[in-house]
């Protein structure tokens, strides 16, 4: 198994180990796509599982080989308890304990939505194109910056108040952080990295807040030889 030097911490923000462990995620598994491209018999991986909701869905839709990793404790153990049969792993860094092109498939579902900061972006899917194999899938779901009014305000305020910050980085009243990205940004980040985008649906979702309706996309990409 291929290692880099000094291993990448995940910074699991404090959210994710109180308030956000709370929460119930939103984003679809849209099965018909996941089944036009990823076989039952594949090896997936689901990267930042939360408490599983996405990994016992992919056991009920026939998968039989999946591990679902998420560097925060409270949500683990929820899914331990929610899900006791499935196979989830706790991470405290980079990179995962698997080897080279282990995986046929890997979910990516509003993982980069949270991982806020170009850095640790660049490492999580240094370590996603490392473990899928080539021609193998990652499914990405995310969300686009939003061009309503209060999405705007929110995106131009966060900005003004930390300049550091990339563009689309925002706080919610109950500790948050999230980061919502140009399309192209996401296209680039997964060119950058070895993955084609094959398709790509828009989506809408509810949010973890206040339930609103806002604009996602879901990609279906091929990582390249």
């Amino acid at each position: 198994m291929a290692r880099s030097e000094r291993p990448a911490r995940p910074a699991v923000h404090g959210f994710w180990e109180d308030t956000g462990a709370t929460k119930t995620f939103t984003h679809p598994l849209d099965h018909a796509l996941l089944e036009q491209y990823v076989p039952r018999d594949a090896r997936v991986l689901d990267y930042g599982c939360g408490y599983g909701r996405l990994t016992a869905q992919l056991v009920e839709l026939g998968y039989g080989d999946v591990h679902g990793v998420d560097p925060s404790r409270a949500l683990i153990e929820r899914g331990r308890r929610e899900h006791p049969e499935l196979p989830l792993l706790r991470f405290d860094a980079l990179p995962l304990p698997f080897d080279d092109g282990s995986f046929d498939a890997a979910l990516l579902f509003v993982v980069l939505g949270v991982v806020t900061a170009d850095a640790d972006q660049e490492a999580l899917l240094a370590e996603i194109a490392r473990l899928v194999r080539p021609s193998g899938v990652l499914y990405l779901s995310d969300v686009p910056l939003q061009t309503d009014e209060h999405h705007v305000r929110r995106y131009e305020e966060a900005a003004a108040s930390s300049p550091g910050r990339p563009y689309g980085v925002f706080s919610t009243p109950d500790g948050g952080l999230f980061r919502h990205h140009r399309p192209e940004e996401l296209r680039e980040l997964l060119r950058t990295h070895g993955f084609a985008a094959e398709e790509e649906r828009p989506t809408a979702t509810a949010t973890l807040h206040h339930g609103e309706t806002t604009r996602s996309v879901q990609v279906l990409a091929r990582r390249t030889p």
